[in-house]
């Protein structure tokens, strides 16, 4: 009897300090940049939580910076591990170091775990997210996977409220399903615009839509991120551009002026 009010205390323990540290880490969001976003996220995304990110896969490279995107908001400078299966370079191809950086991330902070298969990565992020020093974990997995359910979810949401580090879960070529996580996003690449003429690349843009929210309601918006300043924003408006006069046509306005 004596063991069984022992081991009733321990749980007791267990269960008040993860609703203490929920309650902790309820009011502590990181704002986005995005206006509309941050406001319908009451403020920003939740740290201390779990967010997904669903796309189709063809969408995998736009989810993959959408991802990195949010990562590079919520690590607040603190290491970032990235958890993949390791036939994922097969399916979406290699993460890119000087890729991350461009979009503003430090590759000196980003650790990569490859996993033999879901098990491992779901106990490989699982401890992740359990040790402090790390300032989000992001878990990639392709496809549908029996092993992915509510009871793996509630341990990786648990370990996050307990620790403070927020988890970001990539998943590629899947349908969402029951799951505790604090928002559920779906990304689609969306049309960037014309660089500058020193540069081919306009600034990334993505259409995300919030499928969940736990706190709040949902929408879709354009977001583009700003690498420099290495967070979202609105779609900035350029101007279409004009077409310079030809060179071998005299001014119209000098022809007025000798006339």
């Amino acid at each position: 009897m004596s063991a069984r009010i022992s081991a009733l205390a321990t749980l007791r323990g267990q269960i008040e300090r993860i609703e203490t540290a929920e309650v902790v880490h309820q009011h502590d969001r990181v704002a986005l940049g995005h206006g509309e976003a941050d406001a319908v996220l009451k403020g920003g995304l939740a740290r201390a939580a779990i967010h997904e990110v669903f796309c189709e896969g063809r969408q995998g490279t736009a989810a993959t910076g959408f991802v990195s995107g949010l990562a590079g908001r919520v690590t607040a400078r603190k290491p970032l591990l990235w958890v993949r299966q390791d036939f994922s370079e097969r399916e979406t191809g290699a993460l890119s170091m000087s890729g991350l950086a461009e979009l503003g991330l430090d590759p000196r902070r980003v650790v990569m775990v490859r996993a033999a298969d879901v098990e491992s990565a779901l106990r490989t992020a699982a401890d992740a997210l359990a040790c402090d020093a790390l300032g989000a974990v992001v878990l990639e997995l392709w496809g549908e996977t029996r092993q992915f359910d509510l009871v793996a979810s509630r341990k990786l949401t648990l370990a996050a409220q307990s620790s403070g580090v927020t988890g970001l879960l990539l998943r590629m070529a899947a349908q969402p399903l029951a799951s505790t996580a604090e928002t559920r996003w779906m990304l689609r690449a969306a049309q960037s615009p014309p660089g500058s003429a020193w540069s081919a690349w306009g600034a990334p843009r993505f259409d995300a839509e919030l499928l969940r929210n736990r706190h709040g309601p949902c929408g879709r918006w354009i977001m583009e991120w700003r690498c420099d300043e290495c967070q979202f924003s609105e779609p900035s408006a350029y101007p279409q551009p004009m077409a310079a006069a030809p060179a071998h046509r005299p001014d119209p306005a000098v022809l007025r002026r000798a006339g």
